[in-house]
């Protein structure tokens, strides 16, 4: 008998690994939530069709909390006490994995990429938490320093009203103070949109040299929108979540020209084995129609996982996998590379590239 089995630990038996995770599948985000889920199922289904790990089969148990910090708190609460997950992955947004930290560290339990880029979530008391993408001060500080090289120096933010939106504002004044610069104008956006037309107005009043977003999901959507029609060639810009995959549709030309910034290879591209395998992956999963940077992501944070559970050798105990995801140095998904470092907060990519969509809303740079 193993020791995994000798001690019972959550969430594993003969035959199976329980994965949980709490992220929005409704809500201003509901699209990134499906998406990113598609791409985890889509990396254990692949692992799973060839034997699973030392026998076992992964099983994902995604509960959706809309994007309210609340009921993600219910959510890991079900997660780990009812369901009795053996490790969490991709918790959403900001606040949301804000909350449930506590949680976490207390359970002693591994959570592998949030999907987050908040510096104020990576901490080096946070030992149980693995960050897989690079951080939002990261994107914000190669943004800035883009716009400005550009002559771009009458900036305007427009930011979500929530935490995530506020650290992002945060961020973004350091990194203009920083190159001698300043915003000319700070504006919030409601986290459901309703202000969007308003915020397209106001900022259009001040007539800024170029729009820059902290903004996500259909929020951004309601602001966008209205400031193409109102503004159409003023530049707009921003982080990698600014502009969802899912809400490109609504968008449709008013996405043309926005600059974003990347925190993974493009996804649409085969011109990496990391992005060929992925896209495999989805088509044998039948998701070929998420194809995109969301659930990228969320197979990258699945191969991040399952690369921990192999490296516990078939001891599958919480202290195991959290020391098999700490010494991770070195993790190529083709031509792709991953890896933390010695001691939290762990980091596993600093990869940050910028991007103009085109028309259909792809990269077309």
């Amino acid at each position: 008998m193993t020791t995994s089995m000798a001690h019972a630990e959550p969430g594993v038996t003969a035959s199976q690994l329980l994965i949980g995770s709490s992220l929005a599948m409704s809500g201003p985000l509901a699209g990134a939530g499906v998406a990113h889920t598609a791409g985890l199922n889509a990396a254990f289904k692949a692992i799973n069709s060839s034997g699973g790990i030392s026998g076992r089969q992964l099983k994902l148990v995604s509960l959706d909390d809309g994007y309210v910090p609340a009921r993600t708190v219910e959510n890991t609460r079900k997660l780990l006490e009812e369901q009795q997950v053996f490790a969490l992955v991709s918790s959403m947004g900001t606040g949301n994995t804000a909350a449930i930290l506590p949680m976490v560290e207390k359970a002693e339990v591994p959570l592998v990429g949030p999907v987050t880029g908040a510096a104020s979530l990576r901490k080096p008391g946070l030992k149980n938490v693995f960050h897989v993408r690079a951080s939002y001060r990261d994107e914000i500080e190669r943004l800035m320093q883009q716009l400005l090289s550009w002559g771009l120096h009458s900036l305007a933010f427009v930011y979500l009203d929530n935490p995530f939106g506020q650290e992002v504002l945060a961020d973004a004044e350091a990194a203009t103070v920083a190159k001698g610069a300043e915003l000319a104008g700070k504006f919030a956006l409601a986290v459901d949109g309703s202000n969007g037309e308003e915020l397209a107005r106001k900022v259009q009043a001040i007539k800024p040299s170029a729009v820059v977003l902290g903004t996500t999901g259909t929020a951004n959507t309601a602001f966008l929108q209205p400031l193409r029609t109102l503004s159409p060639n003023t530049p707009v810009a921003g982080l990698s979540v600014s502009v969802l995959a899912s809400e490109l549709p609504k968008l449709g030309r008013a996405a043309k020209g926005v600059a974003l910034t990347q925190v993974l290879p493009d996804a649409s591209s085969g011109r990496l084995a990391a992005v060929r395998n992925y896209q495999a992956a989805m088509r044998a999963a039948g998701a070929e129609a998420m194809i995109g940077s969301t659930s990228f992501e969320g197979w990258v944070n699945g191969q991040v996982l399952i690369e921990g559970l192999r490296r516990t050798n078939g001891e599958f105990r919480r202290d195991r996998l959290r020391a098999a995801l700490a010494s991770m140095r070195r993790l190529d998904l083709g031509e792709f590379v991953l890896g933390y470092g010695p001691q939290a907060p762990y980091v596993a990519s600093q990869f940050i590239d910028l991007a103009i969509l085109g028309p259909d809303g792809k990269r077309s740079a």
